[in-house]
């Protein structure tokens, strides 16, 4: 009685799919169907999971305002930036699970076998599928190769100027302090929150290769700030810079209205420098980290194509029929090609693997993958 009531289902179904078929009209009638039923669960899914990470960055990122280490509009834009940031990976996840999802609910309501019996072919419903993907894999790599480096430009100013603030309001007068990524010794005698400045200020540091002391002592100073693509850098009012010789031969004395000290922060702007630079910029290094950085950007659109494809073929159940092991074989997919990106990165960063075949390693194997799902035998089987 079961298989009578499915198969009077398909048959209806595929008379009503045949009443209207027409060359001219069936590819855009297959098109918005099945892209309609991919968008619903995508903008589901990818909402939950955008509400997911905006919960786990915010509890960090609140917990640091709350401790007085960001105001709360700080607080908020770095949530936002972060977010933006994670979409790269948000976006290709949601996508390929939301496919997963539709066309395995395709089957499981017996349209699939409708279409096919109405004289729609596999490589027909592949196409449609694609053609989605081709949308959210262009938005993903403007995200990418734009959003990306835009975003961590912002939020590493962002975290320098909070941080600048937050030491200021911690050095308090009168105590010596050792500034983060350098060898300076620095103390103030008053502090002005207000205004950001140091008074009464004492900078001192040793160059024991060249057997001499630098010390600075000024009315005021501004605090060390950290500009993106360079390093911090603290600015000295009206003082003497004192340059001496451990010897006592040399010693040299100036006097300035204003004085500016680049200090040492190389690991600040490494970080920096690759995940903020421009993609354009990325194109032309050949350090093994840029080239990382840059095989990366480009390659998010080709994964979230080749996931969504791979899904396809293992999303297809007969009826009655657990769809376990090929859901279970959808997120061996899924998982195998993020955690080989990721090792080839590391090795690229290392320098043990070449721009060639760098992380189109992964990728060859995925379509590799996505070749076999689509002519092993079993899978061509209604």
């Amino acid at each position: 009685m079961l298989e009578a009531s499915q198969n009077d289902q398909i048959t209806g179904a595929s008379c009503r799919i045949a009443a209207y078929i027409d060359r001219n009209t069936t590819p855009l009638i297959i098109d918005r169907h099945i892209s309609r039923e991919i968008i619903r669960p995508f903008c589901t899914g990818l909402g939950l999971l955008v509400l997911i990470f905006i919960g786990f960055s915010a509890a960090r990122q609140l917990t640091l305002a709350a401790s007085g280490q960001l105001d709360m509009l700080t607080a908020l834009k770095l949530v936002s930036l972060n977010t933006l940031i994670t979409l790269e990976i948000l976006l290709p996840s949601a996508f390929f699970f939301s496919v997963l999802s539709a066309i395995g609910r395709l089957y499981r309501d017996s349209e699939m076998s409708a279409l096919y019996a109405a004289g729609v072919s596999r490589a027909r419903i592949l196409q449609a599928v694609l053609k989605l993907a081709l949308v959210i894999a262009l938005i993903t790599g403007l995200m990418s190769t734009l959003g990306r480096p835009w975003a961590f430009r912002t939020s590493y100013a962002l975290e320098s100027q909070a941080a600048a603030q937050f030491d200021l309001k911690q050095m308090s007068a009168d105590e010596f302090v050792t500034m983060d990524g350098s060898d300076y010794t620095f103390i103030a005698q008053d502090v002005d929150l207000e205004r950001g400045l140091h008074k009464g200020v004492f900078l001192q540091k040793n160059y024991q290769k060249e057997a001499r002391s630098e010390i600075i002592v000024a009315e005021s100073a501004a605090m060390p700030t950290l500009n993106p693509g360079q390093a911090m850098q603290a600015t000295f009012y009206n003082g003497y810079n004192y340059l001496l010789d451990n010897s006592g031969q040399k010693d040299l004395t100036l006097k300035f209205k204003e004085l500016v000290v680049q200090l040492p922060n190389e690991e600040a702007q490494e970080k920096y420098r690759r995940k903020a630079e421009t993609t354009l910029n990325l194109s032309q290094s050949s350090n093994p980290k840029d080239v990382a950085e840059y095989q990366w950007r480009i390659t998010t659109p080709l994964a979230t194509i080749l996931l969504a494809l791979i899904a396809v073929p293992l999303a297809r159940s007969a009826p009655r029929e657990s769809r376990f092991r090929n859901v279970s074989i959808a997120l061996l997919a899924y998982i195998t090609l993020f955690s080989m990106v990721s090792v080839l990165r590391t090795l690229m960063e290392q320098g043990t693997l070449g721009a060639i075949p760098g992380l189109w390693t992964a990728y060859v194997l995925q379509a590799g993958l996505l070749a076999l799902l689509l002519t092993f035998p079993r899978m061509k089987r209604r």
